[in-house]
């Protein structure tokens, strides 16, 4: 079994113990995220009614019932051959266990087990429910001291036939009641008989009847007087062995009437006034049986019975009487003067007693109080405490619930070091959270609001992240804690997915305005990334490139690779220059479209006019030159090259020296030559073209010089 999983729900996990009937397994609810018991009918019963009904009956008896100190129901089910039970999981051991291990158990957690026992049998037989197998197997101990009844397999309602079949009996034969024995009709006074044979198991560390044979136990449950359990150990208060012995009373009509009633008992038992009650008397098992043998004594001839006969008539005799001798005057002088000291004796010894005995002491009401506010508080008084743990919805974790004796004005009187039982709260009864961490967060709040969770009490605090949108980061309470779904609060953080901003233009701005423009959108700006360069286009100190990301794109907040380029002025060797270019029209009066196209250290390929022209005209154009890059002209007329002129930073030295030539120098078509400052190309199309003059701006200079 370990392994599989029922239902598509039920991951089986351990196994964790056994009966004569089923075989009990640790589960995870998988939907739930929580920890169950899986109770499933052994193999060999799977074909038997008779079985089948009676695991079918533990869970419809034990699912009737919600009662803190009964296992709960969850679920009931069969798997084609399978069927199987599920139910609350109690972390501790059984009560069986505890007895083999610490036997005989202190009396007041003997008389804790047996009320909280009492009062889930109280609850089932209100609800017509009769447990018929109360043994200590059948008691689990949490680790918070909660005690839990289980086992419903031969429970019946309470006006149902009996299931016990003729020739054999269900249950456990050294927990029998004698009508359970008998084969009849067993009813909520059985299970308070169980209960007593428990009660005096743990206080006594033995059974109460044993023998070689089921049938010798049995029969011992009908026959036999229990031993008396504080001939067993004398530690048991009188008040104590009072319970069980009418507890285990063979007639059920000398027993409690009710569990209430004798949980009422167990609850008052140990109170100072009752520990040393006088002890109950039962008849014998056979004292009321007007038909039982009996010893009658024999009638002999000397025990002065005489057989009735006539009356007989003598004559007195004649003379006085003898005077009688007073012999019993001595003896009832000196008795009587013994009982007188021996009474003397014993008010004397009272009085010393009383004399010696420290004042009784008022307990004080400690409910509400913290745990250690109450011990202060009984230790001032000369008291004592004992912690009895148990879950509370109501009441705050370590304040006390209640506390036996009850305190107050008007609370009982005892003696100093009196031990004062305090029952604390732990708070209301939690789970172990699950990890919810890289879930998605509905998929958490369903998890949550299934086991009772209110979502008001969920709080999401989104961040961003790199896990898709919706996706928990971080939980409040941590995985494995204990968490109560009704009481406590969870904070979930979230991710919103990636932090983006939209990039801004930053050409044209200067560098102390490029960062503040980006910091407003939570963008950086990183020194290492700002590029110093030459630019022509801007001036110092101006952006005049950015890298990666243009304007409008989508970028990272935690971005670091934003780079920009920030002008430091045109280069040192950098000449500004211009040349007037006569053109003229393909034919005169008719419209020609003439386009000047450069390639400078500017830029490749620049238009810098466009033109329709009908006449001759002069077309000023402006390029600008360093040592390395020459300015390259192309000149075209209705899409066709007209000129082609190449102009050098030599060029440009010499023009400031050598005035340019009024006149240009005609070449020859489709050749491309350098043109000297003043010169003109014709096109190298093969069309002639008209010479065109190319005059140089004598207000032309270099930058930087």
């Amino acid at each position: 079994m370990i392994g599989q999983t029922l239902a598509g729900r039920y991951e089986i996990l351990d196994r964790v113990g056994g009966g004569g009937m089923a075989l009990v397994y640790k589960a995870r609810d998988i939907l739930l995220n929580r920890v169950v018991a899986v109770k499933v009918l052994r193999p060999q019963f799977v074909h038997d009614e008779e079985f089948i009904q009676r695991f079918r009956r533990e869970a419809q008896s034990a699912a009737a019932l919600s009662h803190p100190n009964i296992v709960s129901i969850y679920d009931v089910g069969q798997r084609e051959d399978i069927h199987y039970i599920v139910m609350e999981y109690v972390e501790g051991n059984t009560l069986n266990e505890l007895i083999k291990e610490r036997a005989p158990l202190q009396v007041e957690e003997a008389v804790n087990i047996a009320s909280q026992i009492c009062d889930a049998l109280d609850h089932a037989h209100s609800n017509q429910i009769i447990h018929r197998d109360i043994k200590p197997h059948n008691i689990l101990i949490g680790r918070n001291g909660r005690v839990k009844v289980t086992d419903f397999g031969i429970a019946r309602a309470g006006a149902s036939s009996s299931i016990t079949q003729t020739g054999s009996v269900v249950g456990s034969v050294h927990y029998f009641s004698p009508e359970h024995a008998k084969g009849t009709a067993a009813g909520a006074k059985s299970d308070l008989y169980s209960l007593g044979i428990v009660l005096y198991q743990m206080l006594t560390g033995k059974l109460p009847f044993s023998g070689e044979s089921p049938v010798s136990v049995a029969l011992k449950h009908l026959q036999e007087n229990v031993e008396e359990p504080r001939r067993v150990n004398p530690l048991i208060p009188q008040s104590v062995e009072n319970i069980i012995l009418k507890a285990m009373r063979k007639n059920p009509d000398d027993r409690y009437r009710s569990a209430k009633e004798m949980l009422n008992d167990l609850e008052t038992c140990l109170r100072p006034e009752r520990r040393n009650e006088p002890k109950r008397v039962f008849a014998d098992i056979d004292e009321e049986d007007e038909e039982r043998t009996r010893v009658i004594p024999a009638i002999r001839t000397d025990s002065g019975y005489e057989a009735p006969r006539k009356e007989e008539f003598r004559a007195a005799p004649s003379g006085p009487a003898p005077k009688s001798k007073k012999k019993w005057v001595k003896p009832v002088v000196w008795s009587a003067i013994f009982v007188i000291v021996v009474v003397a004796l014993l008010i004397a010894a009272q009085q010393v007693k009383k004399m010696a005995a420290p004042d009784d002491i008022t307990i004080p009401d400690v409910t509400g109080k913290t745990y250690a506010e109450a011990v202060d508080i009984l230790q001032k008084s000369q008291l004592k405490a004992e912690r009895n743990d148990q879950s509370d919805p109501e009441v705050e974790k370590d304040r006390v619930i209640k506390q036996n004796p009850e305190g107050g004005p008007n609370s009982m009187k005892v003696k100093p070091d009196y031990v004062v039982q305090l029952y604390v709260s732990t708070g209301p009864e939690s789970v172990a959270i699950d990890n919810y961490v890289g879930r998605k967060l509905a998929e958490a709040v369903a998890a949550l609001s299934a086991l009772g969770m209110d979502p008001a009490r969920i709080t999401e605090e989104p961040e961003f992240s790199d896990q898709e949108e919706g996706t928990i980061l971080e939980q409040s309470v941590k995985a494995g804690d204990p968490f109560n779904p009704t009481k406590d609060s969870i904070v979930f953080k979230t991710s919103q997915g990636r932090a983006v901003a939209t990039m801004p233009n930053l050409v044209g701005k200067k560098l102390s305005l490029a960062k503040e423009m980006l910091a407003a959108r939570g963008l950086k700006l990183n020194d290492a990334n700002i590029v110093k360069r030459a630019s022509f286009d801007q001036p110092a100190g101006i952006v005049f490139e950015q890298h990666p990301y243009n304007e409008g794109d989508e970028v990272d907040a935690d971005a670091t690779n934003i780079t920009v380029y920030v002008s430091t002025g045109q280069p040192a060797d950098a000449a500004d220059w211009s040349i007037d270019l006569p053109i003229a029209p393909a034919k005169p009066g008719k419209s020609s479209t003439v386009r000047v196209e450069v390639s400078d250290a500017r830029s490749e390929n620049r238009i810098v006019s466009t033109k329709q022209i009908k006449e001759d005209t002069v077309l000023n154009v402006p390029f600008t030159v360093t040592k390395d890059t020459p300015a390259d002209i192309k000149v075209f007329r209705d899409n066709k090259l007209l000129q082609h002129q190449i102009f050098t930073y030599q060029n440009y030295l010499d023009a400031k020296t050598v005035p340019p030539s009024p006149t240009p120098t005609p070449t020859d078509s489709g050749t491309d030559n350098s043109a000297s400052p003043g010169q003109g190309s014709p096109s190298p199309s093969g069309e002639e073209a008209t010479p065109a003059t190319g005059s140089v701006n004598p207000s032309a200079t270099e930058k930087g010089n």
